[in-house]
């Protein structure tokens, strides 16, 4: 597999994390030994692993899924560093996501997620990958 196709399984892995409120998928997914960072929709900056991954807590504690797509994903390699942009369905909302990534061992992990809402609806067609093993 590619590092592009690998950084796209990553972003793939992080919506069904949050698709499934599972919150050992979202922990085991960010950095261990880079620093991190979030920004939720509306909110200030998190950054720390402890405080990211409980805002993420604070977020999927007692639920059971999420309404929740992503489509358009496109990345940019830069070395061991990947960005991902993409565009988020959660229910009725749509925002635009940036996800960054590193390199860490054999996989890549997340360092970064941010979105924010827009007005631009990614079109039906625009398919987001489908998790591969």
């Amino acid at each position: 597999m590619s590092d592009e196709e690998q950084v796209l399984f990553a972003n793939e892995v992080f919506y069904a994390a949050f698709a499934a409120a599972d919150m050992a998928a979202m922990a085991d997914i960010w950095a261990v030994d880079a620093p991190v960072s979030v920004v939720h929709p509306g909110a200030g900056a998190v950054c720390g692993r402890a405080a990211v991954i409980d805002s993420w807590h604070d977020i999927l504690d007692g639920q059971r899924a999420f309404d929740i797509e992503f489509r358009g994903a496109t990345v940019r390699l830069l070395g061991d560093s990947a960005i991902v942009v993409c565009y988020e369905r959660v229910g009725r909302h749509h925002l635009v996501a940036t996800n960054v990534f590193v390199r860490a061992a054999t996989r890549w992990r997340l360092v970064h997620h941010q979105s924010s809402p827009t007005n631009v609806i990614p079109s039906e067609r625009s398919e987001p990958p489908r998790l591969v093993h």
